[in-house]
């Protein structure tokens, strides 16, 4: 069982730049994904970032490719999201989400693949 807890949220302007922060209160395994999914009002549950925990592989949504970076920091079982030259239509809730079982290792863009998800951070940018 693995609780995930995002931080780092808040108002931003356009440009602006935002690190999102996902701690992971259990240990996270070699065999693990941790991801990134945002949801705006009135819109699905959309992908953005994806990293491997072992080998630390990395995937992202085309529309935030050159302007956001996932990382992880093993010792502290923590994933960031580092958010640069942000723009109106990044603004949604950010959810972290962890699979320790492999499920999402082929496919870190599809939501049911993650188990264990956390509570959301909301990220606004004005223009």
């Amino acid at each position: 069982q693995v609780q995930l807890v995002e931080s780092g949220g808040g108002l931003l302007q356009a440009g602006d730049s935002l690190r999102l922060s996902c701690a992971a209160s259990g240990r996270i395994f070699g065999s693990a994904t941790m991801g990134w999914f945002r949801q705006a009002p009135g819109k699905e549950r959309e992908f953005v970032a994806a990293i491997r925990w072992s080998g630390g592989s990395l995937d992202y949504a085309d529309s935030v490719k050159d302007r956001f970076t996932i990382s992880r920091d093993n010792a502290k079982n923590t994933v960031y999201l580092q958010m640069n030259n942000l723009k109106p239509e990044d603004t949604a809730v950010y959810y972290c989400a962890a699979d320790l079982v492999g499920n999402a290792y082929y496919r870190t863009t599809y939501a049911p693949a993650y188990a264990y998800w956390g509570q959301g951070t909301q990220v606004t940018v004005s223009s």
